[in-house]
């Protein structure tokens, strides 16, 4: 565990643990803790949470001076170049994500503005821009799927590679390698969550949609409920358009607290997204600066 870091003595590192490796290890115990099994958009945000309190103890832990002489030694550098190596692509993939929320964002709140001026625009007004939303969570889960291949080559690396151990830079960098990973297998859940990959199959009608959601409506509060906001509005949408008119208008409501839900999730997970992404460049600048 990180506990155990910079315990021996040495002319660099200090001979006592530092207060900073006890939070680094609470942090990775609670993110461990979550399990991969709880995939509601709360245990997301929950994850996303978490991640960024870990990568501001990690950041704090560079800024110390006896970690930077420990870095900045000529003979770590290729370590230092590993780490930079990995949060760069690790970045790639959280950006992956934002962009992915960002362009469900915009088609949701265009379906939201057009459903609301419905009563002076024609069906195919509404279905065209149904048709949109649809094509966009296509492209999207596009996306999502290459970034996820992306990160099997990163999980593959680091199933992989070993380090030497027996002094304080090798442990040190497997510690940050653990960090990485656990980021890696956050952010792999929270893809899959956006993609809409728990759906079930799609229902044959509105109606079906509609009762189905409703169960599950009233276990949403519930804290590992399998509710995927992505999900029921990709269905509810895909069942609007088979729809025949008068069925379309009198389910509205329904696929308005459908859209509604699905924009509080996104933003709820937009927030924890950015604020993550604004840490691990910190840290990342941080990485940078001990060789400048």
């Amino acid at each position: 565990m990180a506990s155990t870091l910079f315990q021996a003595r040495s002319d660099s590192l200090p001979s006592r643990p530092h207060p900073l490796m006890s939070q680094l290890d609470d942090h990775i115990c609670r993110l461990r803790a979550c399990g991969v099994t709880s995939t509601s958009s709360t245990s997301i945000t929950h994850k996303l949470s978490g991640l960024q309190d870990l990568h501001d103890s990690i950041d704090k832990l560079l800024l110390l001076p006896l970690t930077q002489q420990v870095l900045a030694h000529q003979n770590n550098r290729k370590w230092v170049d590993e780490l930079l190596d990995g949060s760069l692509r690790v970045l790639d993939v959280c950006n992956a994500a934002k962009d992915a929320l960002l362009q469900t964002k915009e088609y949701t709140l265009e379906l939201q503005s057009t459903i609301r001026r419905r009563q002076g625009s024609c069906e195919n007004v509404l279905a065209t821009e149904v048709r949109k939303y649809i094509t966009s969570r296509k492209m999207a889960k596009k996306a999502i799927q290459k970034a996820m291949n992306d990160l099997k080559g990163l999980e593959n690396k680091y199933s992989v590679s070993c380090i030497g151990s027996g002094n304080e830079i090798a442990t040190f960098v497997s510690m940050l390698r653990e960090v990485e990973a656990i980021t890696l297998s956050v952010l792999k859940t929270f893809m899959s969550f956006i993609s809409g990959s728990k759906a079930q199959s799609k229902p044959s009608n509105w109606s079906v949609v509609s009762k189905l959601m409703i169960r599950k409506r009233v276990a949403f509060d519930e804290e590992e409920t399998k509710v995927n906001e992505f999900a029921t509005v990709d269905a509810a949408l895909e069942s609007f358009l088979g729809c025949k008119i008068t069925s379309k208008y009198d389910n509205m409501e329904t696929l308005q607290n459908h859209l509604k839900n699905l924009e509080v999730c996104i933003q709820d997970l937009e927030e924890g997204t950015h604020s993550l992404f604004r840490r691990m460049i910190k840290t990342r600048v941080s990485l940078l600066n001990i060789f400048n």
